[in-house]
């Protein structure tokens, strides 16, 4: 059962807290739909923590693409932490409240997670664009110096796109009686539209300030990697290529086929069964912390052989 809705001051800044429901209607089978998440973020959290230990006691990985690997292994591992909390919290302790600020906040990193996760796989398609259309100045153009100052403004990007959005959110007027939120964390689709007011600015900022510039530009980089390798010689050049771009094809598909199921979900899926709704964010948020460790083990030799090296001597 759930608890009795608080009471909620009409005034701003005053919205004392909102209800995680989690998954509307199986509140009974709270503690066994718990055993999966806490599997997955178990996954997500070790498969990432070894990659991250991977690169660092291998020096033969000290070379740009793994660097950037660990910036999103390591955002992967923010982005779990993040939710983790309040997901587990709903079915283990039956704890639903959560204050309007504290959601907040967990939106913030929730979100900021994100954009530096989606900056990543950007800066990531740069370097295979690079190591494919000069190979031989790869090493000259992706410095240490470059990659740290990259990854400083990747950082910085995120902190001051997604800054304003909780005080955008603030100056909103929350009507009573619609303080349910659809998942059992703050996702800013979910909190922005339990707002009695016009939200059309808080959309507009999120999609042109975060993701949505970064899946032009990695569209754009696509383009010109693939017309890069029609140009080689043989069809066999153009097969190797293409295959030192592979894992960040599929990371890609992992991180923007979510983002975009959850984005068309939220806008034109309003009549569609809540369930819908809550398993698109929770695969938007879980899944690809939990794949890209796979996909990486998989399909990169020198990442699998390291990670069962650190492996082997924790055992």
């Amino acid at each position: 059962m759930l608890p009795s809705q608080p009471y909620v001051s009409h005034s701003f800044f005053q919205l004392p807290a909102f209800l995680m429901i989690g998954i509307l209607g199986m509140e009974a089978t709270d503690g066994w739909i718990s055993i999966p998440f806490s599997s997955m973020y178990t996954v997500a959290l070790i498969g990432n923590c070894l990659i991250l230990l991977a690169v660092r006691r291998t020096p033969s990985l000290y070379q740009p693409m793994y660097y950037f690997l660990s910036m999103l292994a390591l955002t992967d591992v923010g982005l779990t932490l993040s939710t983790l909390p309040t997901t587990l919290a709903v079915p283990w302790f039956d704890h639903r409240l959560i204050g309007f600020n504290t959601c907040l906040v967990q939106m913030f990193f929730l979100h900021s997670f994100s954009v530096v996760g989606s900056s990543v796989l950007l800066a990531m398609w740069f370097d295979c664009f690079v190591a494919i259309s000069n190979p031989l100045r790869h090493a000259a153009v992706l410095t240490n110096n470059v990659i740290i100052r990259i990854g400083m403004a990747i950082v910085a990007r995120a902190t001051v796109s997604l800054f304003p959005v909780p005080f955008l959110l603030k100056w909103l007027n929350f009507c009573p009686g619609k303080i349910l939120l659809s998942h059992s964390f703050c996702f800013h689709a979910d909190v922005m539209k339990r707002a009695c007011a016009d939200i059309t600015v808080n959309i507009l900022y999120v999609v042109l300030s975060t993701v949505g510039v970064d899946s032009l530009f990695i569209v754009m980089s696509y383009t010109l990697i693939l017309h890069t390798v029609m140009g080689l010689a043989s069809p066999r050049e153009c097969l190797q290529a293409l295959k030192t771009c592979v894992s960040h094809m599929l990371a890609v598909l992992v991180f923007y086929i979510p983002v975009i199921g959850v984005s068309m979900i939220h806008r034109f899926g309003r009549h569609l069964p809540h369930i819908v709704h809550a398993l698109a964010a929770y695969v938007y948020l879980v899944i690809p912390p939990v794949l890209n460790p796979i996909i990486y083990s998989v399909k990169s030799k020198p990442i699998r052989e390291a990670m069962l090296k650190v492996l082997r001597a924790k055992g």
